[in-house]
């Protein structure tokens, strides 16, 4: 069997036991594992099995993940999305349909302090949806704009997709994330201005509510002065990193000792909560470099076979455009969305895509936070939207499935015409990175 069509069986055999639900790093590992021993003996398969774990764990570079994860644990647990959904909702409960674009920046703003779709959706669910479906808020819109305003954690940092992104493709992190910033507010702003559009011409959608404070003003900037610290944090890291002050794993340990600072200063802290946080953050780290290190076996297998070379020496002769080949990518990853989660279809996905890239000149980082938007769609679309049914375990049997699926629609819609204007002009990702 020659290399290529070997990786080819390995691919679709991962993709398979994948499918019925055999773990993604598990899947991987076996696959690349016989695939070895096809390709030369049990021995060599046997020495990758041994070496490439301690390699892959070893890359420096990887510790910003379980320091991005221990900062977003302990955001998580210290109870600041309350403050953030409280602080959201008395500046923009004037705009048609204030509390859905409060609930939209906020859960922006959580996502950017926890790196965490997942955590930003199942918080401010419990937070903005009873109180969005109190007022008589359209339960497809209360429960849509927090599943997709959730997926903005994936772009703006800490991002844990970028980072491993960045060690596979071997590009800059600290450009990456970075690059993440314009798109990840881009979206925000345009969920926040849909929304407003939305209720503006069907008022029924959001009926206008009260604020029951005495002093509106006093109140806004109280609220600010308990989440400002938040905010410090989130430009702080930004910023650090911007500068190239610090790299993405210093940036990581800054910010989880920073969220930990103000956590016990604000009363937000127990040991409890910590050590809670800890746990968590250490039991993902596991997980994702369980991932991880399938994932690197995976590639180690497509290059030693030369699928990755014979790929690319395919695509070269044809000279296509490279938008054609970004859009037939699109495709691809808009249908593994469906039925992949994120850090799995990055993984898989990568050691194919970035020879064909190279080939074509491709900017790899403008090409990772692309990738990125493409995951986070695929976190909303059925059948197996991650945030879609991480909202749903929040509102239990209240909203039908459905009736969330039905209420991305729309926020689905604006992140069509942000990867547009992505592909369209890739200077908007690259445009922070240049200056750095």
């Amino acid at each position: 069997m020659d290399g290529l069509t070997l990786s080819l069986v390995c691919l679709f055999a991962a993709l398979g036991l994948i499918a019925i639900r055999v773990p993604i790093g598990v899947a991987l590992a076996t696959v690349s594992f016989l695939g070895f021993w096809e390709l030369r003996n049990f021995n060599v398969a046997l020495a990758v099995t041994r070496d490439l774990p301690y390699t892959f764990a070893a890359n420096w570079n990887l510790s910003a993940i379980p320091m991005f994860l221990l900062m977003g644990s302990i955001v998580y647990r210290s109870g600041i999305a309350s403050a953030l959904f409280h602080a959201a909702r008395l500046w923009l409960s004037g705009l048609p349909g204030g509390l859905a674009v409060a609930a939209n920046f906020a859960s922006a703003g959580f996502a950017a302090g926890c790196g965490s779709s997942v955590a930003s959706s199942a918080a401010m669910g419990r937070l903005a949806i009873p109180e969005m479906t109190a007022a008589g808020y359209d339960k497809g819109l209360a429960t849509g704009v927090v599943a997709s305003a959730g997926t903005i954690a994936a772009l703006i940092p800490p991002s844990i997709l970028m980072v491993l992104y960045g060690i596979f493709a071997e590009v800059s992190i600290s450009d990456l994330l970075i690059a993440g910033v314009i798109p990840g507010v881009l979206t925000a702003l345009a969920y926040g201005g849909m929304i407003v559009i939305r209720c503006r011409l069907n008022p029924a959608l959001a009926p206008a509510t009260a604020l029951d404070v005495t002093d509106l003003r006093r109140a806004r900037w109280r609220a600010l002065a308990e989440i400002w610290p938040l905010g410090l944090l989130i430009l702080g890291i930004i910023g650090g990193l911007y500068a190239g002050a610090v790299t993405p794993t210093e940036a990581g340990a800054a910010g989880a000792s920073i969220a930990l600072l103000i956590a016990v200063l604000q009363g937000r802290m127990t040991l409890q909560k910590l050590w809670e946080a800890t746990r968590e953050a250490m039991m993902t780290s596991a997980q994702i470099f369980f991932v991880g290190i399938g994932a690197l076996m995976f590639t180690r297998l497509l290059s030693f076979s030369g699928a990755s070379n014979m790929l690319a020496g395919l695509v070269a002769p044809l000279a296509l455009d490279p938008v054609t080949v970004i859009l037939a990518m699109t495709l691809v990853y808009l249908v593994l969305g469906m039925f992949l989660d994120p850090i799995g279809i990055l993984l898989i996905t990568i050691p194919v895509f970035l020879p064909l890239l190279a080939t074509l000149d491709v900017d790899l980082v403008w090409f990772g936070v692309l990738v990125v938007k493409f995951i986070e769609i695929g976190m909303l679309t059925p059948p197996l939207g991650f945030n879609v049914f991480v909202v749903k375990g929040v509102v239990g049997n209240t909203v039908p499935l459905v009736t969330i699926f039905r209420g991305v629609g729309w926020f689905l819609v604006c992140d069509i015409v942000i990867v547009g204007l992505m592909i369209a002009f890739p200077g908007m990702v690259t445009f922070l990175p240049n200056l750095m």
